[in-house]
């Protein structure tokens, strides 16, 4: 096959596989992020304190991700079919693909978010702020950067799932590699295929790193950012009044 010949079908499966992971990881931010939070807020000591709702939400997050890929495809090809019509294409691809990295998007926001310094949420719990504006003003401010990083990983995992969805008619490089370097003997073009996934997977992993470090320097190299550093201290500050108070009267 010629470069004349493998070019339009580079360029269609390149298309067709950002345009699956593009979706997919949104769907999976959106519904990954919540769902990672809740785990955190309705854990032991959290904030809505629920160890029923954090059981069962989290055994269903495991069942979900101890699911192999392949088997998840097959085993919502009738749940695909009512939301696209078709269990074909890079659309119905998409329906397993943001089901699956749901799960293993909301466990690494469950592991950021774990990572924020409860004493910023104790300063704007003492200042009276709810739960929500604490999961606004605190919990992913504060994770910002570790989130970014774990939807860069969710985003490789993805192109990796894409390419396993290139087995069943999904479209995209996986089925560029299979179809055509596996079955019509066109190694050339499967190692072509290879060598773009290596460098779309080096590029997103690039941009994913540089904007975590960016956003880790600006709230600064340790401790908190400084908006909530300012509420902290003042926080310290309420606090300290009553004691003074009291000292004075003393004297």
């Amino acid at each position: 096959m010629t470069w004349s010949e493998m070019q339009p079908l580079l360029s269609q499966a390149c298309w067709d596989t950002l345009y699956m992971v593009g979706w997919s990881t949104l769907i999976a931010v959106v519904g990954g992020l919540p769902l990672g939070i809740l785990l955190v807020l309705t854990d032991r000591g959290g904030l809505l304190q629920n160890t029923v709702a954090n059981k069962v939400t989290g055994q269903i997050v495991n069942i979900a991700r101890s699911m192999p890929f392949i088997i998840l495809m097959v085993a919502l090809m009738n749940f695909t079919r009512t939301i696209t019509g078709t269990t074909i294409g890079r659309d119905a691809a998409i329906v397993p693909l943001a089901i699956g990295a749901i799960p293993f998007f909301a466990r690494l926001v469950e592991t950021a978010v774990r990572e924020v310094d409860g004493r910023l949420v104790e300063a704007v719990q003492s200042m009276g702020g709810n739960t929500w504006t604490i999961v606004r003003k605190v919990l992913v401010p504060e994770s910002l950067p570790s989130l970014i990083a774990g939807a860069t990983t969710t985003v490789v995992a993805l192109i990796g799932y894409s390419a396993m969805a290139g087995t069943v008619g999904a479209g995209g490089l996986g089925d560029i590699a299979i179809r055509y370097g596996y079955q019509r003997f066109e190694t050339e073009l499967m190692w072509i295929t290879v060598a773009i996934l290596a460098v779309v997977i080096s590029l997103i992993q690039f941009a994913g790193d540089y904007a975590a470090r960016s956003l880790h320097r600006r709230g600064g190299s340790s401790g908190p950012a400084p908006k909530l550093r300012l509420l902290k201290a003042k926080a310290q500050a309420q606090a300290s009044e009553p004691a003074a108070a009291d000292v004075g009267k003393v004297a």
